[in-house]
């Protein structure tokens, strides 16, 4: 995916201009940051990090093949995600490894309904983890950070950390739906629908409308 360019919006100021002073700014380190902007990027690379630490802690627990597979490949992906961000958050400039596009191998195909099971409750230690409560981990996991780069990319200033950020949150909503898939397949994630009645009123109850012509400009 395409990033900003290094220079967009930087203007030649004292405050954005690495020193060779010690214990100020490192060899091509920008200060192209807001205040609020740290906090926000800190909170978010301290979350993926969060992210691959907990998958670490899963990944001995796992029983089905197939989820520890899913987990492998999200942890490698993530890992340059992380490098690519901290790059950007620390240069200002477009990394050297730009933002790649995840591509999960789970089929899309979507199990409908709700089957009686075991009601749930917590674990009483350990032992009691199953593949079912791990990928719901996940799941939290991906679905979690995903808010958080999207709430964070509309309030980033400085453009290339904001579209590395931006590029990044359609590959947690990918992760999130492979797990989710996986999920549904095992019937751990069931999906329940309405009456079809109800459904069709739903899906009919918009309609689209003529497109106005463009206003000339005065």
């Amino acid at each position: 995916m395409n990033q900003g360019q290094g220079n967009i919006g930087q203007q030649p100021n004292q405050m954005n201009q690495p020193t060779n002073q010690a214990g100020t700014t490192k060899p091509g380190q920008s200060l192209n940051h807001g205040g609020h902007e740290l906090f926000d990027a800190h909170e978010v690379i301290a979350g993926i990090i969060s992210m691959l630490d907990q998958y670490q802690m899963y990944e001995q627990h796992i029983q089905d093949p197939a989820l520890k597979d899913i987990l492998h490949r999200q942890t490698t992906f993530v890992t340059k995600t992380y490098n690519t961000i901290v790059e950007s958050f620390q240069t200002g400039n477009d990394p050297k490894v730009p933002t790649q596009e995840y591509k999960m191998q789970q089929s899309n195909n979507i199990v409908y309904g709700i089957q009686a099971g075991k009601p749930k409750k917590p674990n009483a230690s350990t032992s009691d983890l199953s593949d079912q409560g791990i990928s719901a981990y996940m799941l939290g996991n991906a679905k979690s950070l995903t808010s958080l780069l999207a709430m964070t990319a509309v309030e980033m200033t400085n453009p290339v950390l904001r579209r590395v950020i931006a590029d990044t949150v359609p590959n947690f909503i990918e992760l999130s739906y492979e797990i989710f898939l996986y999920q549904n397949k095992h019937a751990y994630y069931q999906v329940p629908q309405l009456a079809e009645q109800d459904m069709i009123n739903m899906l009919n109850s918009y309609t689209t409308v003529q497109q106005p012509p463009n206003t000339p400009l005065h």
